[in-house]
């Protein structure tokens, strides 16, 4: 006989990359959305644990890919876990209420691990209601549910005519369950309706649900998005000098890198995606899976000014802001650096024309409006500037950065800025970036990519 009488199901997957949140995956990648799985399990957990701790209840974890090792060096040994098994979602919540009754349990809650703002008193109140109705329900906004509660005496004439016939994945679930539990002559009780997190234009529900909940009213959180290929040699320092401010988020978008950028970036503490090699997929994953209302973008070989983060919120406050960059600053004391600096910071203020390598910052709510960056092979910085400017004021913070010379030095200073204004001009006479970025490559004697 177990102890205590109520039971609590998670339905959840083990976060193996290819085959979790695969609707996220042409946004995150494959890792991205395994990633967002295992955050958004791990969070659910949290939120639940503090109310079965403080209410007796036991905690089941049901779960789909890998085995119970593995789900319980995850989550730990605090659980019972049992696979899902064969059948659609509603043969698998039958079965689940079915091991739980047959367990010797009197009340069993299902809830998914897709809906951030479960709480533990949602929890307790599908409990509390099932003394006084059949049938508990908690609403997802897009027509299903994320909760389910049951008595054992209802359960056995309520199964299996609840889960059959119902179109699974469908935004009429709900409707559909309501309609049998009619016909079943069951009374219900519905919880509030919450959103869940399931599609790429739902992200913003995950991102609301991570905001510091003790933040003074209007705070803003800014999130620092890298994009990496095999920089080993540099992420260590830019992550530690980002550390210096508590009150940022650093997501590392790794293209695939074949040295230990990856390990590097975890070992620091760094939240860690990884894409296809592409800076704009990259960019474009890092800002979706973040939460910070403020995104700043920075090249992994490239510093940041002391007290950068006050200084971009205080850009961010002005009236007609739009988005920001800093000045250009390059590590060498090669003269013509000097006025490789020079001209990037008279182009910046004069045409309001920032490139990526002077940390672009924009809001959130008007990076996803314009779209994120356009997935260009080359000129995607260029390009993302060129609509932003369309929206409003481009703030150039007088601030340098203090950016690698590496690319300079390792072609020559006045052949990469030649080559840098030829493919400008280019660009503007429509030239398409994929040609742009086979040329490109092969004057830095590199292999075309097609």
């Amino acid at each position: 006989m177990p102890q205590g009488s109520n039971r609590l199901i998670l339905f959840t997957r083990y976060p193996e990359p290819g085959t979790t949140k695969t609707r996220m995956i042409p946004k995150l990648g494959d890792e991205g959305a395994a990633e967002l799985q295992r955050q958004m399990t791990e969070h659910i957990v949290s939120r639940v644990t503090e109310f079965t701790g403080l209410h007796s209840t036991s905690v089941e974890v049901r779960f789909e890919g890998g085995n119970r090792d593995l789900m319980a060096a995850w989550l730990g040994i605090g659980f019972d876990y049992f696979p899902q098994g064969n059948g659609d979602i509603g043969i698998r919540m039958s079965r689940a209420f079915e091991d739980g009754f047959g367990s010797g349990y009197e009340s069993v809650v299902i809830i998914g691990s897709d809906i951030p703002d479960i709480t533990g008193d949602i929890v307790h109140k599908s409990f509390d209601e099932l003394r006084r109705y059949d049938l508990v329900l908690g609403p997802a906004a897009d027509g299903g549910y994320y909760l389910i509660a049951m008595q054992k005496t209802v359960f056995s004439r309520a199964n299996p005519q609840l889960f059959n016939g119902i179109r699974w994945g469908t935004d009429g679930v709900l409707s559909q369950t309501l309609a049998a539990a009619k016909e079943l002559s069951l009374s219900y009780f519905l919880l509030d309706t919450l959103e869940d997190v399931d599609r790429p234009e739902d992200l913003t529900v995950w991102q609301q649900a991570l905001k510091p909940t003790l933040e003074p009213p209007g705070a803003k959180r800014l999130s620092i998005i890298i994009p990496t290929l095999n920089e080993a040699g540099s992420i260590k320092g830019t992550i530690t000098q980002l550390q210096k401010s508590k009150a940022v988020e650093i997501v590392v978008v790794d293209g695939g890198s074949r040295d230990n950028t990856v390990e590097l970036a975890r070992l620091l503490g760094a939240r860690v995606l990884q894409t296809d090699a592409s800076k704009a997929v990259q960019m474009n994953a890092g800002a979706a899976a973040s939460v910070g209302d403020v995104l700043l973008f920075l090249h992994a070989d490239t510093y940041l000014p002391d007290n950068f983060d006050a200084k971009v919120m205080a850009a961010v406050s002005q009236n007609g802001f739009c988005a920001g960059a800093f000045s250009l600053g390059i590590g060498s004391d090669a003269r013509g650096l000097r006025f490789i600096e020079r001209f990037a910071n008279w182009r910046s203020r004069f045409f309001l024309m920032p490139y990526g390598d002077q940390a672009l910052f924009v809001c959130r709510d008007l990076f996803d409006e314009i779209g994120g960056f356009p997935d260009f092979p080359i000129m995607e910085d260029f390009e993302f500037i060129r609509r932003l400017r369309r929206k409003g004021k481009i703030s150039i913070l007088p601030d340098c950065v203090r950016t690698s010379p590496r690319r300079y030095l390792n072609l020559g200073i006045f052949k990469t800025w030649c080559l840098n204004q030829i493919i400008i001009v280019a660009y503007y006479l429509g030239v398409p970036p994929e040609r742009l970025a086979c040329w490109y490559r092969r004057e830095k004697g590199k292999e075309c990519v097609t």
